[in-house]
């Protein structure tokens, strides 16, 4: 039978921006690689896969090249599918059964949709990996280098070198783990730290917008700015917002989505 699958732009309000994620509604658990086959031929950063299981919705991720551990663009796009398709009422707090345990979400006020995730403290000093990572990143202005269980975490001076990265893809693979964030405080008041991610190593350049990297910098951020409700920005060419929660060892994702495309998949399972 065809699958039903959509691509939904996640932490916007405009169709075009934000971050794209393909959306598979399964009837039940499907292949590894089939799921991998699936996200490669869609191209997109992730692609998320979901089947009820009982009272949760058992939800995986996976870039064009790899699965990954914890997605917030495509947990975002999937509650909004599930509850703009009446697959979940529009009160209901759905929950998420994933490699980083249980996540929900729940409409708030309007459209938008809290996610509820662990947070991601970038504690770990890398600071051996200065050099090598002034050449992946080809810039002299970096700060400090931490990381988390997933990514590198690149610490500079001004939100400006932050815009200004162009990265040498190649060495950014080298340095492995899942990918490398660059952020500085904001240099702009409508929000408080500017980031970009780097993930090569996943099979993606550069991400649109990436939720699971806020749970690292909200606690980075909210430490040092003395804050725990912020908005980062995101600076890829598409961009986007996400404001964020920090409550200790959780993290709220606040932000809306915009379906975009809706249509049968009808490769074999």
């Amino acid at each position: 039978m065809p699958t039903p699958i959509y691509v939904v732009d996640a932490f916007t309000k405009e169709p075009f921006s934000g971050n794209p994620a393909g959306i598979c509604i399964l009837e039940n658990p499907a292949k590894d690689n089939w799921m991998q086959l699936v996200a490669a031929e869609m191209k997109h950063a992730e692609t998320a896969f979901l089947y009820r299981d009982g009272e949760v919705w058992n939800l995986r991720w996976f870039t064009p090249e790899v699965e990954v551990d914890l997605c917030g663009h495509a947990t975002l796009a999937s509650a909004h599918i599930l509850y703009e398709t009446g697959r979940a009422t529009h009160d209901e707090v759905l929950g998420f059964s994933t490699k980083s345990g249980l996540l929900t979400a729940e409409r708030m006020h309007g459209d938008q949709i809290m996610l509820d995730f662990p947070t991601e403290e970038p504690i770990q000093s890398a600071s051996e990996l200065h050099e090598q990572m002034q050449l992946a990143l080809q810039t002299s202005g970096i700060k400090e280098i931490r990381k988390n269980r997933m990514d590198w975490f690149v610490v500079f001076e001004t939100a400006s070198q932050v815009r200004a990265l162009q990265p040498d893809f190649a060495k950014v693979r080298d340095l492995g783990m899942r990918a490398v964030i660059a952020t500085a405080q904001s240099d702009d008041s409508t929000y408080d730290f500017i980031s970009r991610l780097f993930a090569p190593q996943s099979g993606i350049e550069e991400d649109p917008v990436t939720g699971s990297a806020h749970c690292a910098l909200a606690p980075y951020w909210g430490a040092i700015l003395n804050k725990t409700d912020m908005t980062g920005f995101q600076a890829s060419s598409r961009g986007g917002y996400v404001s964020v929660e920090w409550r200790g060892d959780r993290t709220s994702l606040i932000g809306d989505a915009v379906t975009i495309l809706s249509g049968e998949f009808h490769g074999s399972r």
